[in-house]
């Protein structure tokens, strides 16, 4: 009797992607769980079609090092790793993460992609960590390079990586950027959301840092489940401290409006989430699919809150019944990048922005109940006293004609890859130089990392201002009361600034550490001043509002 045929069933290939931390957790304090791996999702949906394993770990679910374990345990038997990351925590967390694999599977090829490897890929490969880099737009470069990784054919034939050869970089020629109609959807069903949303349904979640604001409609504070989500890649504006321009070549490509909704309304109803966080690096662009969005959430009666990063002139660009539309379809943080205060840094910048249209951008939001997050910068490469001083007052007379808008002012980080990297070079900065370093510089707002280079009044200016507009929120006592109400006064008459502006300030310390003291300290009801990037050393909320916006507290 012959033998009985053994059936072989084929394993698939397996391919590994590594999400880095976002944040420093040993400093203290959780990271939001909205965070969702969308890079590790993007770069997966072809693998998957064409019919690899793919395994994600994402680093920011898992205490110390059970990341790195599992991703080590992941690896074994795989054809290929690879991970991300942005200037921050993130560059260095995937950095450690790579060495382990590279100890536990020198074999195993990896690669990486990613902001910051895009403009320093001098830095990943020189490691001998990663087999090449991927500039920009990932997922055809990603599938290229699985599928001749699996072949064993070389990369070098491959558009859009940097590899080492002959202890240099060289790159092959740069990929154009594509739009929807060539990539695929998320491929969701990927994730395990119950993690996420459990952590973000913590009593205490609101404090977790890179929280945004629970909706005012569901109350302060109040725990709720939101998701991260991107519609549009790269960015058309020119801004020369950004690396956008030369990361992307300034090109801007978006989901239609439909596809979003169908995506988005799918996900609703699998997940139920309350937020929506766009990570669009400029969503607002086109008023065409702005308004198309709203008016088909509206229509299908979308159940959830969203925010979304919009420019100033896109807003008063913007016809009237666009603009009331947005809070009507659920937007209730608009994240505007102001950047400056005075018309010839703004000339310098590159954006179309004069006088106090940044203003009038703020008053269109917080008229229609939309909360403003809008930043300014200071420090730019050969910036004068002047024009900074200027910033800051554009800053605080926003604060003063919008009420719920949260206006804050950052010393300005140079980056590789940008028109003022080499401004700064050339005025002195030195900056980081190994992969460890940069990861140290992420949280740039609440410390300067161009010593030197704003003046002592500026600086004395902005730290005053600081304290007065953290004051004037309540943050502090968790009330308004008369010191709150002084601080008000000072930040509308500008006297802020003057001696006794600053003698107050010095009391109010003093008044703060022996209440303290006396009477303890207890959890306060507090708003936001920094959403999206609160940080801090330790988990002590609690601290004067002078400290509150100078890094030894949650800002």
């Amino acid at each position: 009797m012959p033998p009985t045929p053994r059936i072989m069933i084929q394993r698939k290939k397996k391919i590994v992607l590594y999400q880095p931390k976002q944040v420093d957790e040993t400093l203290g304090l959780p990271s939001s769980k909205d965070m969702l791996p969308l890079e590790m999702l993007a770069i997966s949906a072809f693998p998957l079609q064409d019919g690899y394993d793919v395994e994600i770990i994402d680093g920011s679910l898992y205490d110390g090092d059970e990341g790195h374990e599992r991703l080590l345990a992941a690896c074994e038997g795989a054809m290929l790793y690879a991970t991300t990351g942005i200037l921050g925590f993130m560059v260095v967390d995937g950095w450690l993460a790579s060495q382990k694999v590279k100890a536990r599977f020198p074999d195993l090829p990896a690669i990486i992609g990613g902001w910051f490897s895009s403009v320093r890929p001098d830095l990943q490969l020189e490691t001998g960590l990663y087999e090449a880099v991927i500039h920009g737009q990932g997922e055809l470069t990603f599938r290229d390079v699985v599928q001749a990784i699996d072949a064993g054919e070389p990369l070098d034939n491959i558009e859009g990586l940097s590899l080492w050869r002959d202890g240099q970089v060289i790159s092959t020629p740069r990929r154009a950027v594509v739009g929807w109609d060539k990539l695929l959807n998320m491929p969701w069903d990927m994730l395990d959301i119950e993690p996420y949303r459990q952590h973000q349904m913590r009593a205490n979640s609101a404090g977790d840092v890179l929280r945004m604001p629970t909706p005012e409609s569901m109350g302060a504070r109040k725990p709720y489940f939101g998701i991260t989500y991107y519609s549009s890649y790269g960015c058309p504006e020119p801004c020369t401290f950004c690396c956008s321009p030369e990361v992307t070549s300034r090109r801007w490509k978006a989901m239609p409006a439909d596809r979003m909704l169908d995506d988005l309304e799918d996900l609703q109803q699998r997940w139920g989430f309350d937020v929506v966080r766009f990570h669009d690096a400029n969503f607002g662009v086109m008023e065409k699919r702005v308004r198309e969005f709203c008016e088909g959430k509206i229509e299908r009666g979308l159940p959830f809150e969203w925010n979304a990063f919009m420019e100033t002139h896109s807003i008063l660009s913007y016809k009237k019944e666009t603009l009331d539309l947005l809070p009507k379809a659920g937007m209730y943080i608009a994240e505007i990048g102001a950047e400056a205060g005075s018309d010839d840094m703004m000339r310098k910048i590159g954006k179309p922005i004069k006088g106090d249209d940044n203003i009038a951008a703020g008053i269109e939001m917080d008229t229609r109940g939309i909360q403003g997050s809008i930043t300014y910068i200071i420090g730019y490469p050969g910036e004068s006293e002047e024009s900074m001083l200027a910033t800051i007052d554009q800053c605080r007379r926003l604060h003063n004609a919008c009420p719920d808008a949260r206006p804050t002012v950052w010393p300005y980080r140079p980056i590789p890859g940008t028109a003022m990297w080499g401004q700064a070079v050339d005025l002195g900065y030195e900056g980081p130089n190994t992969l460890r370093e940069w990861g140290s510089i992420g949280e740039y707002h609440l410390q300067e990392t161009w010593k030197g280079n704003i003046p002592p009044t500026v600086a004395e200016a902005r730290k005053m201002y600081q304290h007065y507009v953290t004051l004037s929120y309540g943050l502090a006592r968790g009330r308004i009361g008369i010191w709150e109400k002084r601080a008000r006064k000072r930040l509308r008459d500008g006297s802020y600034r003057e001696r006794f502006g600053s003698i107050e300030a010095r009391m109010f310390d003093v008044y703060s550490r022996v209440t303290k003291k006396v009477f303890g300290s207890k959890e306060v009801v507090r708003s936001w001043v920094d959403p999206g990037h609160k940080t801090g050393a330790s988990g002590n909320e609690h601290s004067t509002a002078t400290d509150a916006m100078t890094g030894t507290t949650k800002g």
